[in-house]
């Protein structure tokens, strides 16, 4: 259904009627202008094109991009909006431009349309959690891998099985992990515009709480596998962090419209500079936790030595442990930022696609 007129802030705008008032009082808008301004109205959260913009405001009439420039400074002007700090209007730098102030889409009989909104934000929603649940997956194949081919075989347990145990533990946390920064990227979707903060703070709250999750099966699943569990392992302050991290470079990659491989090396660098970071501020991954029960073992071959000598050092010292952090926060962010840029569409001229 359409809607009879748009709110937002103290504007009305009124497709039928044609007419922009503020508080009431008319705003004088060009017919052209307004056929921009009801654009970005009708697709409220999404991108639209300099494509459509020239075949829905100027109807394929030639122009240049000036024209659109002028229009949506224009806009600004009337709106009392800023293009350095937008309430409305936010550029998408070389491709188009999204309205990302809160709309209420009103029928002509005076009742809210909100159905379509909301059926828009869970569309969005969906993909982005369980792209992001299923990169947290793949990431820790990729950790347990990398520690279970760093240990060395010892006499009570051969390699192979270290391996299994030690990818099962990194996936159970790596999908846990996934899920809950994911959930955070989706409830974003609600958030009243498309801001930064809004989706760093969800990713950072998914993963405080997740955090404290993983914690918990990562302590059950070693004292059931070792006898015992690390003091210190990966919890509330490191999934926070780490959550926030990977929220900004989701949004980054999603604002810009980064293709897979630039997504995910964007979201590797992020994460892992943050991994890094958590270490040396005291925080505990992966490493850290494996290396204290493997000491806890003396009896056992089982050692991070050969990571540690890779890095410089003697054992699995504070080197080792930065650099491993790093590495584990680094295939997390890869991941996760990956995934949603290949599963989360993204609105162009055409149609929703797929980020290649």
């Amino acid at each position: 259904m359409n809607p009879g007129r748009y709110q937002f802030d103290d504007f009305t705008v009124d497709p039928v009627d044609r007419s922009l008032r503020r508080s009431g009082a008319a705003v004088e808008l060009g017919n052209r202008y307004f056929d921009a301004l009801t654009l970005l109205l009708r697709e409220r959260g999404r991108l639209v094109t300099k494509d459509r913009f020239m075949a829905e405001v100027w109807h394929g009439v030639p122009v240049t991009d000036e024209a659109l420039t002028q229009c949506i400074r224009t806009l600004r002007r009337l709106l009392g909006d800023d293009a350095g700090n937008p309430r409305f209007i936010e550029t998408i730098p070389k491709h188009g431009y999204r309205f990302i102030g809160v709309v209420e889409a009103i029928a002509a009989d005076g009742r809210l349309t909100q159905a379509q909104v909301a059926g828009d934000q869970w569309r969005r929603g969906l993909p982005v959690g369980a792209a992001a649940m299923i990169g947290g997956g793949m990431a820790g194949v990729l950790g347990g891998l990398f520690y279970g081919l760093g240990v060395g075989p010892g006499p009570a347990m051969g390699g192979t099985s270290a391996l299994f145990v030690l990818l099962a533990i990194n996936m159970i946390v790596g999908l846990v992990a996934g899920a809950g920064v994911g959930a955070g990227l989706a409830a974003a979707e609600f958030a009243p515009d498309g801001r930064w903060q809004w989706t760093v703070l969800a990713a950072a709250a998914g993963g405080l709480v997740t955090g404290s999750v993983a914690r918990l099966i990562g302590l059950d699943a070693f004292t059931l596998l070792f006898g015992q569990s690390p003091r210190d392992m990966t919890g509330a302050s490191e999934g926070l962090l780490l959550g926030a991290a990977v929220g900004l470079a989701a949004w980054v990659a999603r604002r810009h419209m980064l293709p897979l491989a630039k997504s995910a090396v964007l979201g590797g660098l992020i994460a892992g500079a943050a991994g890094v970071a958590i270490s040396l501020s005291g925080g505990t991954f992966l490493g850290g936790s494996l290396d204290f029960l493997l000491r806890r073992f003396p009896e056992s071959r089982f050692r991070l030595d050969a990571i540690g000598a890779f890095f410089g050092e003697s054992g699995f010292g504070p080197v080792s442990s930065a650099a491993t952090s790093g590495i584990e926060c680094l295939l997390f962010g890869a991941c996760v930022v990956g995934a949603i840029s290949f599963a989360a569409p993204t609105k162009t001229a055409a149609g929703y696609r797929k980020a290649p």
